[in-house]
């Protein structure tokens, strides 16, 4: 069975009319939403989880780092092990791991055991998510399935805006911790209308070895640079401890690059960043994906330290941002259709490096921080910019490499994103001098606020020149038609859309198994 044919028991595929098409569709909606709930959600909460275990900044900090990191680094072996041994198999265990991690991060006493169960929350995401698309293209009629995934992007993108929404009136009602229990009962409704109703589907022809050894050296290559990254502001921390996890982060991401280019089942083909065009487009989608990890980690802090805001008035100052995304994604990727993706993905950028400027305007303690005349503005046109940058980008990622390879590829690619979001995190607070308990000064993070924010502008005028000198206005593939988004409604706020399911060529070319990847939303 190839990845495109319908599962054993359903010989034409599901459709979207018939029950069993809509039962599918709103488990991994639901699925996948949970996730973009999270992806969400927990920034609003940080100052109450602050408050409630008396965490510093880099516990606040790790507290949205872990569940990155682990997703992040696990996501792609995710897709692979759903192809191997089921894809309903691996979302439902996935499911139920988000569930128990979730749960413990709720009854979490203290910020170390927080932490903990925030990267066991990252790897049930990792098992999770991939498997949300890759149901939908493996079950459904292959004349529902654009429909279907669909359906299936505008609903997720709906979850993602909400929840920062949801967030803060948890907080405010009820307690921070409500912010992980509430995925328990949404997990439950998952597993059960999977267990009776989602039809199970594999590809046979996966074989090979999976790449442990890489998973294991990119989790810690990335968790020992970002250790250094938040360790190196507190107080009490000795240089040696700060040198030795630097090197040893960046040891382990060279093994894992030299590993990758020499297994002869990568978890990441390294061949296919010999794409100049594709190699670009990441670079461009690190620069931007880092300016938004930085910007909604630092924006909802600072309107409720400085400027004194509600946690449920904070949570919707961002939510301008997803509603414009989810308007106009769909208009920007026909417009680079027209234009080629060098113009819009220069001009987005620059236009949420100016939003970022306006942001500017937001005071400080003793200000009256009016949301219409000092926030709106900014997060707006940081929207716009959002908009006519991601959907091009996406098209370009996917037509600068074979179709057959285009899952890899947008895995990749949304890899590189949540990285970037990791590194952001972890690094612009040191940027910005903020350490300890700096986010309990109003002034003190008010400043801080203002250097990241300036620091994130800097990126993405960065981002705009590198597409001006790096993107060409067409892209051709090696072979076959370009792949057009994979999402075109989509709201990528934590990542860029995934393209779901590619079989990708073992290394060593004709006669050895093809070992399919995968990815998901």
């Amino acid at each position: 069975m190839t990845e495109s044919d319908p599962p054993a028991g359903t010989p034409a595929g599901l459709r979207l009319a018939e029950p069993a098409g809509r039962w599918l569709l709103t488990a991994v909606v639901i699925g996948s939403g949970i996730t973009f709930l999270d992806a969400t959600v927990v920034n609003v909460a940080l100052p109450a989880i602050g408050d409630d275990l008396d965490a510093s900044l880099g516990g606040l900090q790790w507290t949205v780092n872990g569940y990155t990191l682990t997703l992040a680094a696990l996501i792609l072996l995710g897709g692979a092990l759903g192809d191997r041994y089921g894809r309903r198999r691996l979302f439902v265990v996935g499911t139920v791991w988000f569930a128990v991690a979730s749960l413990l991060c709720a009854l979490a006493p203290n910020v170390g055991i927080l932490i903990a169960a925030r990267a066991l929350q990252g790897i049930g995401g990792a098992l999770l998510t991939p498997g949300s698309l890759a149901l939908i293209q493996s079950s459904f009629a292959p004349a529902d399935r654009a429909r279907a995934i669909g359906v299936w992007s505008g609903l997720a993108g709906i979850a993602g805006a909400l929840g920062p929404l949801l967030g803060g009136w948890l907080v405010e009602v009820a307690s921070w911790r409500w912010v992980f229990a509430i995925n328990v009962p949404l997990a439950a409704v998952v597993v059960a209308v999977a267990a009776r109703h989602v039809p199970e589907s594999r590809d046979e022809s996966a074989a090979g070895r999976f790449d442990w050894t890489g998973a294991a050296l990119g989790a810690l290559g990335l968790a020992g640079v970002t250790y250094a990254l938040i360790a190196a502001p507190e107080k009490g921390v000795s240089a040696a401890l700060l040198a030795a996890s630097s090197a040893a982060g960046v040891a382990a991401l060279t093994a894992f690059v030299v590993v990758q280019r020499r297994s002869r089942h990568p978890m990441l083909p390294t061949r296919i960043f010999g794409s100049r065009q594709f190699t670009a487009a990441n670079l461009v989608t690190f620069v931007v994906y880092a300016a938004l990890g930085g910007v909604t980690f630092f924006l909802v802090l600072d309107l409720q330290i400085a400027a004194g805001y509600s946690p449920l008035a904070a949570g919707s100052a961002l939510l301008p941002v997803t509603l414009v995304m989810l308007a106009l994604s769909e208009r920007s990727g026909k417009l680079s259709e027209r234009i080629g993706p060098r113009i819009p993905m220069t001009v987005g950028p620059a236009v949420c490096a100016a939003g970022l400027l306006l942001m500017l305007r937001i005071g400080g303690p003793g200000d009256d921080v009016s949301y219409v005349r000092d926030v709106l503005p900014g997060v707006v046109l940081f929207g716009l910019g959002l908009a006519t940058t991601v959907a091009p980008l996406t098209a370009t990622v996917l037509g600068a490499v074979e179709d057959r390879h285009s899952g890899i590829a947008s895995g990749v690619n949304n890899a590189v994103a949540r990285a970037a979001g990791l590194l952001a995190v972890a690094a612009l607070p040191l940027a910005a001098g903020l350490s300890g308990d700096d986010y309990r000064d109003p002034g003190a993070f008010g400043d801080g606020f203002r250097v990241a924010l300036l620091v994130c502008a800097g990126l993405l005028a960065g981002g705009a020149v590198l597409s001006w000198l790096t993107i060409r206005s067409a892209v051709e593939p090696a072979a076959g038609p370009p792949p057009g988004p994979p999402c075109q409604v989509h709201c990528a706020v934590a990542g860029p859309p995934l393209q779901a399911l590619v079989e990708e060529p073992a290394a060593d070319g004709p006669g050895e198994p093809q070992r399919p990847q995968s990815a998901g939303p």
